[in-house]
């Protein structure tokens, strides 16, 4: 299986290195990937700008292109122009922090899964859960089965495959559950503060919280010490919404 590796942390970060080191184990992965950290991003493409790129080795064994530009920029790029023919999969990670919930939408790990999809490609997204001392190793460990096996199932036509993988804690993860984004609200704050200059910024912040979420979700499943598994796509439209309005009348001026 030919696998193009992307991810939103940049081509230097620790996720993709270690992904690139498991999947190549066993199928041929080329890396298109930002230089630099593009988080939360979502799916913001270069326009007014030049998008620049360049062959970069960064260790033993793993190399690939680095792009002066956003998760979306890459797999613009690899698939119209830097990869002579379609890779079998798009597998974007494994990223420094959950993207569950509503964080799917601010995420460039999942934009650039949704634009390989957008462009007709198979597409997966991989995260891990933030904390102290993470092993990416073993976190790609864990996601190459899934990735494989979902391949071999095989993704839709605009379907992108979000996978969520918890803190390592002794004997997490207990287990895969296939479950639905969450949709409820984040408890973020925006906290007012003075740089040393006395120029007011604002600082943005918080977390999920599980109340007010009475489904099992993405975020119950990584609560509960399992990995969470997703499928998304691009498909925006509400279909009942649509079938509900189809008689609206509006007079216009």
């Amino acid at each position: 299986m030919r696998v193009m590796l992307t991810n939103d942390d940049g081509i230097y970060a620790p996720g993709i290195r270690a992904m690139h080191s498991v999947l190549a184990e066993d199928w041929d992965v080329e890396v298109i990937a930002p230089q630099g950290v593009q988080s939360g991003t979502s799916h913001a493409i270069t326009i007014r700008h030049p998008v620049l790129w360049h062959p970069t080795k960064i260790s033993d064994g793993f190399e690939g292109t680095a792009v002066e530009g956003t998760p979306a920029d890459c797999v613009k790029l690899a698939l119209h122009h830097l990869i002579e023919s379609p890779p079998d999969l798009v597998v974007s990670g494994i990223n420094a922090g959950l993207n569950t919930g509503v964080h799917v939408l601010y995420s460039g790990t999942v934009a650039a899964a949704m634009e390989a999809a957008i462009l007709g490609r198979p597409a997966i997204a991989v995260s891990f859960e933030l904390y102290r001392d993470m092993d990416f190793d073993a976190a790609a460990r864990i996601a190459k089965p899934i990735i494989a096996t979902i391949a071999k199932r095989g993704i839709p036509a605009g379907c992108v495959v979000n996978i969520n993988i918890p803190e390592l804690k002794p004997g997490w993860p207990k287990g895969v559950r296939v479950v639905p984004m969450s949709t409820q609200n984040m408890d973020e704050h925006i906290e007012k503060r003075e740089d040393p200059y006395g120029r007011s910024y604002y600082w943005l912040s918080g977390d999920f919280q599980n109340y007010g979420d009475p489904n099992e979700t993405d975020r119950h499943a990584i609560g509960d010490g399992y990995v969470a598994v997703t499928p998304l796509q691009f498909d925006m439209t509400d279909s009942a919404r649509l079938k509900m309005w189809s008689d609206l009348k509006i007079t216009l001026p």
